[in-house]
C-alpha cells in the first residue's frame, strides 16, 4: 500500500502536515485558514482509508460566549459557518426566547423564515456553482448569477452579505421594507426559470457520469456518525427539523430524500431543496406583504438575565443540524453555551464514505459533502 502525497508544498503549520499521506486541497494562502486537509491511504489509485483533518480556524467561540451577554453572543455565533450565519443566529435567539418564555411577533417569525430560506438558497448554490466535472459553462454562470441576486437581497434587508447580525432575542433588529418584500417575491418567480435551467435532463446525465457511485455513504454509517442535513437525507435518513421539530412556524412541505447515498444523490438533493426553499420564500413573502406595519420585536429589559436551568435547542441549518446547549445561572451571560455544528458530523461521515473512491474522484466526493472549514474546525 502506498501513501498518496500532495502535488504541491505541504505547509508545516497545518494539522497533519507532517503526515506523508496528507493532501491539502486548495490554493496556497499566507494565513492558510480554511483549507480542507484530507489524509488518505490509497492503492492502485483507489482510496483505502480516508480522514478529514480538522484545521486551525478556531476562535474559542464557546469561551467567548461565557463572557458576552445574550445580545452580543448573536454577533459571535454567525462566524463559524459563514454560509449559514443568519440561521445560526436564529438557533441561539430561539433558545434564549424559550428560556425566557418569550414569543416573538408573527411578523418577526415570518421575516426569520424568509431570510433563513434565502440563506439556504445561497448556501446550496455556493456548492453547486463550482462543482468539479464537465458541467456546462452556462449552468455555472446561471448558478453564480442567481447566488449574487440572493446575496444582494440579504444585504438589502440586513446591511451585510456574510455576517448579517440581524436576528435578536425577541425578534429581528429592524423591519423589512415593503419594497424589499415585493422585490423578493418578484425575484422568486424569476428564479423558477433559473431552477429549471439547473434541474434539466442534461444536467442529471452529467451528474450520472461524474458523480454516480462516488463516495457512497450507507444509511447506518450516516446515523452512527452523526451526519445530518442534505448529506444524511441523500442516504435515506428522512429527517428535517423544519418539518419534524420546527423552531420557526413553517408550513407543511414535502422533504426531498434520496437513498443511493452517493455524490450524485447528494448533489441532486441540493437541487431539489432549492425548489423547496423557493416555495417557502414565496409563502413567507406573501405573509410579510399582508402583515406590513406590525411589530418585529418585543421590548426587553435593559439587563437581560436568563433564569437558571439547562435547555437544548436544535435547528435545521442549510448544512445540517446545529445544536445549542444553554446552561444559565440567572445571569446576564451564559454559564455554558455548547455549540454542536453540523459540519463536524458530516466530516466524520466523509471519512467513512471515501474508501473505494478513486483518487481522481476525490474533489467531487469532498464537494458533495457541503463542508465549511470553519464549521468543522471550531
Amino acid at each position: 500500500m502506498t501513501a498518496v502525497g500532495a502535488t504541491r508544498r505541504i505547509h508545516p503549520v497545518l494539522p497533519g502536515a507532517d503526515r506523508p499521506d496528507a493532501i491539502v486541497l486548495g490554493p496556497d494562502h499566507p494565513t492558510l485558514d480554511g483549507l480542507p486537509t484530507v489524509a488518505i491511504a490509497a492503492e492502485d489509485g483507489v482510496v483505502r482509508t480516508g480522514e478529514w483533518l480538522p484545521g486551525t480556524v478556531h476562535r474559542g467561540a464557546e469561551k467567548l460566549f461565557e463572557s458576552r451577554d445574550y445580545r452580543q453572543i448573536l454577533m459571535l455565533v454567525d462566524r463559524h459557518d459563514w454560509l449559514s450565519a443568519l440561521c445560526s443566529e436564529i438557533g441561539v435567539a430561539v433558545g434564549v426566547e424559550r428560556a425566557l418564555g418569550l414569543a416573538p411577533p408573527p411578523r418577526a417569525q415570518q421575516a426569520r423564515i424568509l431570510l433563513c430560506e434565502l440563506t439556504r438558497v445561497a448556501h446550496h448554490l455556493a456548492f453547486l456553482a463550482p462543482l468539479p466535472g464537465a458541467l456546462p459553462p452556462a449552468w455555472r454562470s446561471a448558478a453564480w448569477a442567481w447566488r449574487g441576486e440572493v446575496l444582494d437581497l440579504l444585504e438589502g434587508a440586513t446591511g451585510h452579505r456574510v455576517h448579517p447580525m440581524f436576528c435578536q432575542v425577541g425578534g429581528v433588529r429592524a423591519d423589512v421594507a415593503e419594497e424589499w418584500v415585493a422585490g423578493v417575491r418578484a425575484a422568486a418567480d424569476r428564479w423558477q426559470a433559473a431552477l429549471a435551467a439547473l434541474d434539466d435532463p442534461a444536467l442529471h446525465a452529467l451528474l450520472a457520469a461524474d458523480y454516480a457511485g462516488v463516495a457512497v455513504l450507507a444509511r447506518p454509517d450516516a446515523l452512527a456518525l452523526g451526519a445530518s442535513g442534505p448529506v444524511a437525507r441523500a442516504s435515506g435518513v428522512d429527517l428535517d427539523l423544519r418539518r419534524d421539530d420546527p423552531t420557526l412556524p413553517y408550513p407543511t412541505f414535502e422533504v426531498p430524500v434520496r437513498t443511493a447515498g452517493d455524490a450524485r444523490a447528494r448533489i441532486e438533493l441540493l437541487v431539489a431543496e432549492l425548489a423547496v426553499s423557493l416555495g417557502l420564500v414565496r409563502w413567507a413573502a406573501d405573509l410579510l406583504a399582508a402583515s406590513a406595519g406590525e411589530p418585529v420585536s418585543v421590548r426587553l429589559p435593559k439587563v437581560l438575565r436568563v433564569p437558571e436551568g439547562t435547555r437544548y435547542t436544535w435547528t435545521e441549518n442549510p448544512g445540517g443540524i446545529n445544536g445549542y446547549l444553554l446552561v444559565s445561572r440567572n445571569d446576564r451571560t451564559p454559564w455554558r453555551l455548547k455549540l454542536r455544528s453540523a459540519g463536524f458530523g458530516n466530516a466524520q461521515a466523509l471519512g467513512a464514505a471515501l474508501p473505494g473512491t478513486s483518487v481522481a474522484d476525490l474533489p467531487a466526493a469532498i464537494a458533495s459533502f457541503v463542508l465549511v472549514c470553519g464549521d468543522v474546525d471550531r
